[in-house]
C-alpha cells in the first residue's frame, strides 16, 4: 500500500517511520529543497513524545543534542531587580520525562532514522489530489497512491487542497511570535534571558552545539495585523513597534533584524476543524489541529498524532475508511485539552496586567525555591500543561501480521 506524506519537519518523518514498521511504503514529498536548517527556535517534547522516541532508538541522539537549558533570568519591566530561577526544577517538577531540543535538529534526527526505507522527493509540493488518489506536483509526473496525508503545518498545502482556505478554521488567540537568530555576544550557555511586560515578552537563549542563539518575541494584539505572510520587511516593523524602549538587551537583539540570517514571524493560531480527514486524505500536526505556536505544545502533539495515525492504519490493515476515524477519536481529547492549555499558557508568557507580569517572575521563583516534591506539587496544581501531557496515554501499536509478511492493503491500480 503506497501513502503519500507532504512535510519532512517533525511529524511527517515520524508518521514514515512507523508507516515503515507496519509494512506500508511510504512517499514524502518536501517544498524546500532540502532539510530546513533555517535557525528556528527550540520546542518542548513531554513524556508522551519522548517514549515514542525511545521506541524509534533516537532517544540518546535526542538528548544528546537538548538544549541543557537550566538557569533563567527574569527581568520585568520597570522592576528593579532581576528574578534568578533553576529551570532544571521547573522542569522536572511541570513533566516527568521532558527535552527541550531545535527544531531543526528534532527534524533532522526523525529524518535520518527514516532513510533507507522512505522516499523523499525535496523541491517538489503537492498542486491536485483526485478522489481516486491520483496526485499532481508542481515538478514532478503525476502518481497515484492509495491515501494522502498532510503533515506539512499550520499553513498546510494540502488542507487547502481538500477542505478549503485556513482562514475557514483558524482562530487567532490574540498574540504574535517572532524568532531570530543572532550572535551569542552574551556568551549565553544553558540560560534563558527573559524581559517580561504587560502585553511583551522577549527573550534570548544560547545552547552549547549552536555557535549562535536565539531571540523569541511574543506580543499581544487585540486585531489581527494586515501583512502579507512574505513581507518580512513589514513583519520586522511590527516587531521593533511593540518591543520599542522595553530594555537595552531588547533593543541589541531588535538590532540584529536587519543582518539575521534566519528570521521567523507568524500569528498565534488554532485550527479547530470538525474532522481532519477526507475520502483518502487525512492532516497530522499543526496541518490539522494546531493548538498554537510556542504556547500549545503542538510538537509533542504532532508526535503522538502520527504515532497514533500510523497505528490504526495497521490496525485497520490499511482500510482508511476504519482507520481515519479511529484516529480522530484516539486524539480528539488530547487535542481538545491542548487548545485550553495553550490559552492559558499565552495568558501566562504574554501577561495582560503588571499583576500577571509580577507573577510570572515570582512563581519561577518560588517554584525554583521550593524542595522538588513541593515544586512538582504547586506546579501540577497551578499550571493545565502539565497535567495535560502527564495524564496523556496511547495505545500501543505492534507490527500486524499483515506487515510481517510485507502486504499491507491493496494497493491502487
Amino acid at each position: 500500500m503506497r501513502i503519500l506524506i507532504s512535510g519532512a519537519s517533525v511529524a511527517g518523518p515520524v508518521l514514515a517511520y512507523w508507516l515503515t514498521r507496519h509494512g506500508f511504503s511510504v512517499t514524502v514529498v518536501e517544498r524546500a529543497p532540502a532539510l530546513r536548517k533555517t535557525g528556528g527556535h527550540a520546542v518542548d517534547l513531554f513524556r508522551p513524545a519522548m517514549d515514542i522516541s525511545e521506541k524509534m532508538d533516537v532517544l540518546p541522539r535526542i538528548e544528546e543534542l537538548a538544549t541543557g537549558a537550566n538557569r533563567m533570568t527574569v527581568h520585568p519591566e520597570s522592576a528593579r531587580r532581576p528574578v534568578r530561577a533553576d529551570l532544571t526544577k521547573i522542569f522536572s517538577a511541570a513533566s516527568d520525562r521532558h527535552v527541550e531540543i531545535m527544531r531543526d535538529d528534532l527534524s533532522e534526527i526523525y529524518y535520518d532514522a527514516t532513510l533507507g526505507d522512505v522516499e523523499y522527493v525535496f523541491g517538489d509540493s503537492i498542486t491536485a489530489i483526485s478522489p481516486d488518489g491520483e496526485v499532481r506536483f508542481e515538478n514532478a509526473a503525476p502518481r497515484r497512491f492509495d491515501l494522502v496525508v498532510g503533515a506539512d503545518g499550520l499553513h498546510s498545502n494540502v488542507r487547502r487542497l481538500v477542505f478549503g482556505e485556513e482562514s475557514r478554521f483558524s482562530t487567532f488567540i490574540g498574540a504574535y511570535l517572532g524568532v531570530l537568530t543572532l550572535p551569542n555576544t552574551a556568551g549565553l550557555d544553558r540560560e534563558l534571558l527573559i524581559h517580561v511586560g504587560v502585553g511583551r515578552t522577549a527573550g534570548m537563549y544560547g545552547a552549547p552545539h549552536l555557535g549562535d542563539a536565539r531571540a523569541l518575541f511574543l506580543f499581544r494584539s487585540e486585531r489581527e495585523l494586515d501583512y502579507h505572510y512574505r513581507d518580512v520587511r513589514r513583519q520586522k516593523e511590527f516587531l521593533r513597534e511593540a518591543f520599542a524602549g522595553m530594555h537595552a538587551d531588547v533593543d541589541h537583539w531588535l538590532d540584529e533584524l536587519d543582518r539575521t540570517p534566519a528570521f521567523y514571524f507568524d500569528s498565534i493560531t488554532q485550527l479547530r476543524m470538525d474532522t481532519w480527514s477526507q475520502g483518502r486524505v487525512t492532516l497530522v500536526g499543526d496541518a490539522g489541529y494546531c493548538p498554537g505556536p510556542a504556547v500549545g505544545g503542538s510538537t509533542t502533539l504532532g508526535v503522538v498524532g502520527a504515532y497514533v495515525l500510523a497505528g490504526e492504519l495497521a490496525r485497520a490493515d490499511g482500510d482508511h475508511e476504519r482507520a481515519f476515524p479511529a484516529y480522530e477519536r484516539a486524539m480528539a481529547e488530547h487535542v481538545r485539552a491542548s487548545r485550553g492549555v495553550a490559552l492559558s499558557a499565552a495568558k501566562t508568557l504574554i501577561p495582560t496586567s503588571r499583576l500577571g507580569v509580577s507573577g510570572l517572575a515570582q512563581g519561577a521563583r518560588l517554584v525554583s525555591a521550593l524542595p522538588a516534591g513541593l515544586s512538582r506539587a504547586f506546579l501540577r496544581l497551578t499550571t493545565k500543561s502539565a497535567r495535560l501531557y502527564n495524564s496523556m496515554t496511547i495505545d500501543d501499536y505492534p507490527p500486524s501480521p499483515a506487515a510481517s509478511s510485507g502486504r499491507v492493503g491493496l494497493g491502487v491500480e
